[in-house]
C-alpha cells in the first residue's frame, strides 16, 4: 500500500476538488452532498420506467451541467458516481433530506421540474415515474399543488400540451 496508495488518494482528492469546485484544501461537503443527491434523484427518475437510455443520460448530463455550472468531464464523473449510488440505494431519504436541508423552497420546486424533464424525456410519463416524483416531492416538502404546477410548466415548455 505505502507510497503509491497515498499518491492515489491524493489524485482522487484532487479530482473530487476539481469536480465540485472546491478552492480550498478541504472538499466542500455540502456542495458534494447536494450535487450528488440531486444527481442520484435524477438518475432514479430516469430509471423509474425501467428503461434508462442514452437519451436519459444525455438529458441528465445537460441538467447537471447547467444547474451546477460544471464541465463535461466533471459532469461525467458526477453522473457515474450518481449511477453507482442509485444502483445501491433502496432508500431515497438520505438524498432527499440533503436537498431538503440545504436548498430553498424555490430550488426544491426547480428540482421537481428537473425530475419531470427527465421523466418526460421519452414523451410520456410512466406510472412509476409519477410515483417516484410524488414521493420525492413529499420528502423535500414540495406540495402536491406545486408538484402539479411544475409538471404543467415542463409539459408546456417541452411542447407536450396539457400534462
Amino acid at each position: 500500500m505505502g507510497q503509491s496508495a497515498g499518491k492515489g488518494a491524493k489524485v482522487m482528492l484532487d479530482k473530487l476538488k476539481s469536480i465540485f469546485g472546491a478552492e480550498k484544501p478541504v472538499i466542500d461537503k455540502d456542495a458534494l452532498d447536494t450535487r450528488l443527491a440531486a444527481a442520484v434523484l435524477l438518475v432514479d427518475a430516469a430509471r423509474a420506467d425501467e428503461d434508462y437510455t442514452s437519451g436519459d443520460k444525455a438529458r441528465i448530463t445537460e441538467i447537471l451541467k447547467y444547474r451546477f455550472h460544471m464541465s463535461d468531464g466533471d459532469v461525467t464523473d458526477l453522473l457515474a458516481l450518481a449511477e453507482e449510488r442509485a444502483e445501491g440505494s433502496v432508500n431515497l431519504h438520505r438524498f432527499t433530506s440533503t436537498v431538503k436541508d440545504n436548498w430553498s423552497e424555490e430550488d426544491r420546486i426547480r428540482l421537481i421540474e428537473l425530475l419531470w424533464e427527465v421523466a418526460f424525456a421519452d414523451g410520456k410519463i410512466h406510472a412509476y415515474e409519477d410515483h417516484l416524483i410524488r414521493r420525492v416531492a413529499g420528502l423535500i416538502y414540495v406540495t402536491d399543488r406545486e408538484r402539479g404546477e411544475a409538471r404543467k410548466r415542463v409539459a408546456e415548455r417541452l411542447g407536450l400540451g396539457p400534462a
